[in-house]
């Protein structure tokens, strides 16, 4: 089973995009894989383990310092209730959180994701947490097989700021923030089966 299963330091997380997805719908964890490797939901598992093949769009951001938390914070409201000493509390639909990513600056590496927030491209992003390193493939691009530990979220999004700021002391850096549409799909990861792994959610 190849989901996280002990606490540890998520130190190789890694964002990725594809870009051009256009007005892609894909929800399902098998249609989001799809979008990022040739063979989709169900990777044959050999006695030598069979790693993600990865389309040539995939585009991996390099050099991320921080990432921000994902998920949907809460959104506590306070009803005053008739004839009770305390109000009662509802869950009220929750905000968007803000994704701001920091980067150490490359500008040979991250001129194309400023390219991105002109054109306002829409993109499917993909954060992959992992606490070990994974194999790497010859355009820069993290894979992974049926042995490694990991956890897929993805959502839909834009580039809506770019921001450099310039060090005399430190790296370069840029902050970079996200839009998202819609929801957090994760964590997904390739979930051993009889002759097969299936890109799932936890069992």
């Amino acid at each position: 089973m190849a989901h996280i299963q002990s606490i540890g330091a998520s130190k190789f997380t890694a964002l990725d995009y594809v870009p051009n997805t256009g007005a892609s719908s894909a929800s399902t964890a098998g249609a989001l894989h799809s979008l990022f490797v040739s063979n989709s939901a169900t990777i044959l598992a050999t006695d030598t383990p069979t790693d993600e093949t990865n389309e040539v769009a995939v585009v991996h951001v390099g050099n991320v310092r921080e990432f921000p938390s994902m998920g949907a914070p809460s959104n506590i409201v306070n009803v005053p209730v008739y004839g009770q000493a305390t109000s009662s509390q509802v869950s009220g639909q929750a905000d968007a959180p803000s994704l701001e990513f920091s980067l150490n600056y490359v500008p040979s590496d991250h001129a194309a994701l400023d390219a991105l927030r002109k054109a306002a491209t829409r993109l499917c992003f993909r954060v992959r947490i992992a606490d070990a390193d994974l194999s790497v493939d010859g355009s820069g691009i993290y894979t992974a097989d049926q042995l490694d530990s990991f956890a897929d979220f993805y959502f839909f999004g834009t580039i809506a700021s770019f921001e450099i700021t310039p060090g005399l002391t430190d790296a370069m850096q840029a902050s970079m923030t996200l839009t998202i549409e819609g929801s957090f799909s994760g964590p997904f990861s390739l979930v051993a089966g009889t002759g097969t792994s299936t890109y799932a959610l936890p069992a």
